[in-house]
Protein backbone atom coordinates (compact mmCIF):
# COMPACT_ATOMS: atom_id res chain seq x y z
CA UNK A 1 0.00 0.00 0.00
CA UNK A 2 1.41 3.40 -0.96
CA UNK A 3 1.92 6.20 1.58
CA UNK A 4 -1.06 8.24 0.35
CA UNK A 5 -3.46 5.31 0.69
CA UNK A 6 -2.05 4.42 4.10
CA UNK A 7 -2.38 8.01 5.32
CA UNK A 8 -5.98 8.22 4.13
CA UNK A 9 -6.86 4.93 5.84
CA UNK A 10 -5.32 6.08 9.10
CA UNK A 11 -7.04 9.47 9.00
CA UNK A 12 -10.44 7.94 8.26
CA UNK A 13 -10.06 5.25 10.92
CA UNK A 14 -8.78 7.74 13.49
CA UNK A 15 -11.61 10.18 12.81
CA UNK A 16 -14.21 7.46 13.25
CA UNK A 17 -12.63 5.98 16.39
CA UNK A 18 -12.02 9.38 18.01
CA UNK A 19 -15.68 10.25 17.41
CA UNK A 20 -16.89 6.92 18.82
CA UNK A 21 -14.59 6.57 21.83
CA UNK A 22 -12.79 9.85 22.41
CA UNK A 23 -9.20 10.72 21.64
CA UNK A 24 -7.58 9.47 24.82
CA UNK A 25 -9.37 6.11 24.74
CA UNK A 26 -7.93 5.22 21.32
CA UNK A 27 -4.40 3.87 21.24
CA UNK A 28 -2.08 3.56 18.30
CA UNK A 29 -2.54 -0.22 18.29
CA UNK A 30 -6.31 0.21 17.87
CA UNK A 31 -5.63 2.58 15.00
CA UNK A 32 -3.30 0.02 13.43
CA UNK A 33 -6.01 -2.63 13.62
CA UNK A 34 -8.79 -0.39 12.33
CA UNK A 35 -6.78 1.03 9.44
CA UNK A 36 -4.91 -2.09 8.39
CA UNK A 37 -1.69 -0.07 8.35
CA UNK A 38 1.33 -1.52 10.12
CA UNK A 39 2.44 0.11 13.34
CA UNK A 40 5.79 0.97 11.75
CA UNK A 41 4.07 2.74 8.81
CA UNK A 42 1.62 4.43 11.17
CA UNK A 43 4.49 5.98 13.15
CA UNK A 44 6.29 6.94 9.94
CA UNK A 45 3.21 8.86 8.84
CA UNK A 46 2.30 10.25 12.27
CA UNK A 47 5.22 10.25 14.71
CA UNK A 48 2.91 10.87 17.68
CA UNK A 49 -0.74 10.65 18.55
CA UNK A 50 -0.85 14.44 18.93
CA UNK A 51 0.34 14.87 15.33
CA UNK A 52 -2.37 12.44 14.21
CA UNK A 53 -5.09 14.24 16.20
CA UNK A 54 -4.04 17.54 14.63
CA UNK A 55 -4.14 16.02 11.13
CA UNK A 56 -7.59 14.51 11.75
CA UNK A 57 -8.91 17.87 12.96
CA UNK A 58 -7.39 19.80 10.05
CA UNK A 59 -8.99 17.36 7.61
CA UNK A 60 -12.33 17.67 9.40
CA UNK A 61 -12.02 21.46 9.43
CA UNK A 62 -11.64 21.59 5.65
CA UNK A 63 -14.60 19.25 5.16
CA UNK A 64 -16.87 21.22 7.53
CA UNK A 65 -16.00 24.58 6.01
CA UNK A 66 -16.70 23.28 2.53
CA UNK A 67 -19.95 21.54 3.48
CA UNK A 68 -21.27 24.55 5.38
CA UNK A 69 -20.55 26.98 2.56
CA UNK A 70 -22.05 24.62 -0.02
CA UNK A 71 -25.18 24.16 2.09
CA UNK A 72 -25.62 27.92 2.39
CA UNK A 73 -25.19 28.47 -1.32
CA UNK A 74 -27.53 25.62 -2.20
CA UNK A 75 -30.35 26.41 0.21
CA UNK A 76 -30.34 30.18 0.76
CA UNK A 77 -30.84 33.23 -1.44
CA UNK A 78 -29.10 35.89 0.61
CA UNK A 79 -26.99 36.56 3.69
CA UNK A 80 -29.93 36.55 6.13
CA UNK A 81 -31.02 33.12 4.90
CA UNK A 82 -27.41 31.83 4.76
CA UNK A 83 -26.90 32.79 8.41
CA UNK A 84 -30.04 30.88 9.40
CA UNK A 85 -29.14 27.97 7.11
CA UNK A 86 -26.18 27.21 9.38
CA UNK A 87 -28.66 26.04 12.01
CA UNK A 88 -30.52 23.86 9.49
CA UNK A 89 -27.19 22.29 8.54
CA UNK A 90 -26.42 21.73 12.23
CA UNK A 91 -29.81 20.09 12.73
CA UNK A 92 -29.15 17.65 9.90
CA UNK A 93 -25.74 16.85 11.36
CA UNK A 94 -27.10 16.41 14.89
CA UNK A 95 -29.71 13.96 13.57
CA UNK A 96 -27.09 11.66 12.03
CA UNK A 97 -26.83 8.35 13.92
CA UNK A 98 -23.04 8.70 14.24
CA UNK A 99 -23.20 12.22 15.75
CA UNK A 100 -21.20 12.34 18.99
CA UNK A 101 -20.70 16.07 19.31
CA UNK A 102 -18.31 18.53 17.75
CA UNK A 103 -14.89 16.95 17.19
CA UNK A 104 -13.18 20.27 17.94
CA UNK A 105 -14.99 20.84 21.22
CA UNK A 106 -14.44 17.21 22.20
CA UNK A 107 -10.73 17.15 21.32
CA UNK A 108 -10.14 20.47 23.03
CA UNK A 109 -11.92 19.17 26.12
CA UNK A 110 -9.65 16.14 26.19
CA UNK A 111 -6.33 17.63 25.06
CA UNK A 112 -6.58 21.39 24.63
CA UNK A 113 -4.77 22.33 27.80
CA UNK A 114 -1.85 20.02 27.11
CA UNK A 115 -1.50 19.97 23.31
CA UNK A 116 -1.06 23.46 21.83
CA UNK A 117 -1.63 22.22 18.27
CA UNK A 118 -5.08 20.91 19.19
CA UNK A 119 -5.88 24.23 20.86
CA UNK A 120 -4.78 26.10 17.73
CA UNK A 121 -6.83 23.94 15.35
CA UNK A 122 -9.94 24.15 17.54
CA UNK A 123 -9.62 27.93 17.83
CA UNK A 124 -9.04 28.32 14.08
CA UNK A 125 -12.11 26.21 13.35
CA UNK A 126 -14.33 28.17 15.73
CA UNK A 127 -13.01 31.46 14.34
CA UNK A 128 -13.84 30.25 10.81
CA UNK A 129 -17.46 29.71 11.87
CA UNK A 130 -17.55 33.17 13.41
CA UNK A 131 -16.03 34.59 10.20
CA UNK A 132 -18.70 32.86 8.12
CA UNK A 133 -21.35 34.57 10.24
CA UNK A 134 -19.44 37.87 9.96
CA UNK A 135 -19.48 37.59 6.17
CA UNK A 136 -23.25 37.11 6.25
CA UNK A 137 -23.98 39.85 8.81
CA UNK A 138 -21.63 42.24 7.03
CA UNK A 139 -23.50 41.65 3.78
CA UNK A 140 -26.74 42.75 5.46
CA UNK A 141 -25.55 46.35 5.37
CA UNK A 142 -25.29 46.65 9.13
CA UNK A 143 -22.74 48.97 10.73
CA UNK A 144 -19.45 47.04 11.13
CA UNK A 145 -19.59 47.01 14.94
CA UNK A 146 -23.18 45.74 14.92
CA UNK A 147 -22.35 43.10 12.29
CA UNK A 148 -19.36 41.93 14.35
CA UNK A 149 -21.33 41.67 17.58
CA UNK A 150 -24.10 39.82 15.78
CA UNK A 151 -21.58 37.38 14.28
CA UNK A 152 -20.21 36.73 17.79
CA UNK A 153 -23.72 36.06 19.09
CA UNK A 154 -24.63 33.73 16.22
CA UNK A 155 -21.39 31.79 16.66
CA UNK A 156 -22.15 31.41 20.37
CA UNK A 157 -25.61 30.07 19.53
CA UNK A 158 -24.19 27.58 17.03
CA UNK A 159 -21.43 26.38 19.37
CA UNK A 160 -23.84 26.13 22.28
CA UNK A 161 -26.18 24.06 20.15
CA UNK A 162 -23.26 21.76 19.26
CA UNK A 163 -22.36 21.27 22.90
CA UNK A 164 -25.94 20.60 24.02
CA UNK A 165 -26.68 18.27 21.10
CA UNK A 166 -23.50 16.34 21.84
CA UNK A 167 -24.63 15.81 25.42
CA UNK A 168 -28.33 15.12 24.80
CA UNK A 169 -28.02 13.26 21.51
CA UNK A 170 -30.92 15.29 20.13
CA UNK A 171 -31.23 17.55 17.09
CA UNK A 172 -33.61 20.00 18.80
CA UNK A 173 -30.87 22.39 20.00
CA UNK A 174 -30.31 23.44 16.37
CA UNK A 175 -33.95 24.47 16.01
CA UNK A 176 -33.92 26.41 19.29
CA UNK A 177 -30.69 28.15 18.32
CA UNK A 178 -32.17 29.01 14.92
CA UNK A 179 -35.19 30.59 16.60
CA UNK A 180 -32.88 32.73 18.75
CA UNK A 181 -30.72 33.59 15.74
CA UNK A 182 -33.78 34.81 13.84
CA UNK A 183 -34.70 37.09 16.76
CA UNK A 184 -31.18 38.54 16.83
CA UNK A 185 -31.02 39.02 13.06
CA UNK A 186 -34.45 40.65 12.92
CA UNK A 187 -33.61 42.98 15.83
CA UNK A 188 -30.34 44.04 14.23
CA UNK A 189 -31.99 44.73 10.88
CA UNK A 190 -34.80 46.72 12.53
CA UNK A 191 -32.45 48.94 14.55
Amino acid sequence: MDAETAELRVLESAGRLFDERGVQAVGMDALRSASGVSLKRLYQLFPSKEVLVEAVLRRRDAAVRSALAAHGERTARGPYERALAVFDWLGEWFAEPAFRGCAFINAYGELGGTVPAVTAVARDHKEALRSYFADQTGALGLPPVTAGHLADQLALLANGAMAVAGITGEAAPALRAKEAARVLLDAARAA
